[in-house]
């Protein structure tokens, strides 16, 4: 097995370093009080190609393969801590643009992901609705037919990207009775009547990224707007699921890494009782299995999203990728913050905001309750 970068993809990683550090940290505390949304820096990232960067050169994309994204994420996350905005193009990438490159027509593709990829426009997927969360397929909002048009009716909630979108992927049943099989996908553009972006949504992390309700009040849809074939919906949602999974918390590994050389660093500095604090087995421990997590995250990440490119399909891998990743995030941002201290606890050192950040890792793209249940039936439970 060989587990060695080309020299090609060394210099990309590094390249997404050294941009991120130049550009996407400024201001951040001011922008994650306030909750500002980044557009001038989702616009650079767009223009540096990380939003193309496991898309076909046909659309604009770099044509890379999943591992050499999820390099690049991983140094994104190293070098950037704005997790809200990686965390948008991230879901914009896997949740938008992947669906409609494994789904769509080609006239679909070539409207849609040109854009979306350059940063001229953006995208969000719509599943989840105030009634139906963990029990993702128990939706409400219709799509009825109508000659040459879908008529769409329901509320959407917890839209990331939503306020600014112009693209959103909307998932609807055609018939309630029919259940999962009912279930039908839906490029809707923003602006048609009867399509209204609701309240925006405030929350406790990733504060750079805008979430808010969508209502759909007998809007229209064209036929050649649908996504794939009617009551495909779930087999759409369940792939986009599995890109997410497999590969939205490639950044953390980066910001994992960030953590802990900065953990070090502060541990051999900070004096306590005459000596440095890591020299006490209370604080060493903390950064030992900080680098644990991180080791063994990095691979199940390799794993999974390799997995995923490969055959097509892993339930089983996306899940335990999700589950692992998520958790060994929010421990090692508890650690970090104890190492720390007082000053773990302050804005100013910018710990506290990665632990805000990091619980809503375990609830995105299914809780982790949600993979455990997914692992425990591919495990024959």
């Amino acid at each position: 097995m060989e587990f060695a970068w080309t020299e090609e993809q060394v210099e990309l990683k590094n390249a997404v370093i050294e941009f991120a550090r130049k550009h996407l940290n400024g201001s951040l505390i001011d922008r994650d009080s306030r909750g500002t949304f980044p557009l001038d820096l989702w616009k650079k990232c767009a223009d540096f190609g990380i939003l193309g960067l496991s898309f076909p050169e046909e659309y604009g994309g770099k044509d890379k393969d999943i591992l050499t994204t999820i390099n690049v994420m991983e140094g994104l996350g190293y070098a950037c801590k704005d997790n809200g905005l990686i965390f948008g193009m991230s879901a914009q990438m896997w949740d938008v643009q992947m669906p409609i490159l494994d789904f769509g027509t080609q006239e679909q593709k070539k409207k849609y992901l040109p854009d979306l990829i350059n940063g001229k426009s953006f995208g969000a997927i719509a599943m989840t609705e105030p009634g139906s969360g963990s029990d993702a397929y128990s939706i409400s909002t219709t799509a009825e037919k109508s000659g040459d048009n879908y008529i769409l009716n329901g509320t959407k909630t917890f839209v990331t990207n939503g306020p600014v979108a112009d693209l959103f992927l909307v998932f609807a049943t055609l018939n309630k009775k029919m259940g999962f099989m009912g279930i039908t996908a839906f490029l809707v553009e923003k602006g048609l009547e009867g399509f209204q972006i609701g309240k925006n949504i405030e929350k406790m992390g990733l504060r750079t990224n805008p979430w808010c309700e969508l209502v759909f009040d007998n809007c229209k849809i064209p036929v050649e707007n649908r996504l794939g074939k009617e009551g495909n919906g779930v087999a759409i949602f369940k792939d986009s699921m599995e890109w997410e999974r497999s590969c939205i918390l490639a950044n953390y590994i980066g910001s994992m890494q960030r953590q802990l050389e900065s953990c070090v660093k502060y541990a051999n500095e900070r004096k306590q009782f005459k000596q440095s604090i890591g020299k006490f087995q209370s604080v060493s421990n903390k950064i030992v299995d900080m680098k644990v997590r991180l080791e063994t995250a990095r691979l199940i990440l390799y794993q999974g999203a390799w997995l995923k490119e490969k055959t097509g399909s892993v339930p089983l891998e996306s899940a335990l990728t999700k589950l692992y990743i998520s958790e060994s995030w929010v421990k090692s941002c508890m650690d970090a913050v104890q190492i720390h201290g007082g000053y773990g606890y302050t804005t100013e050192f910018e710990l506290e905001r990665d632990l805000r950040d990091s619980v809503g890792t375990t609830l995105f793209a299914g809780t982790s309750e949600i993979q455990r249940n997914i692992i425990a039936q591919v495990l024959g439970l």
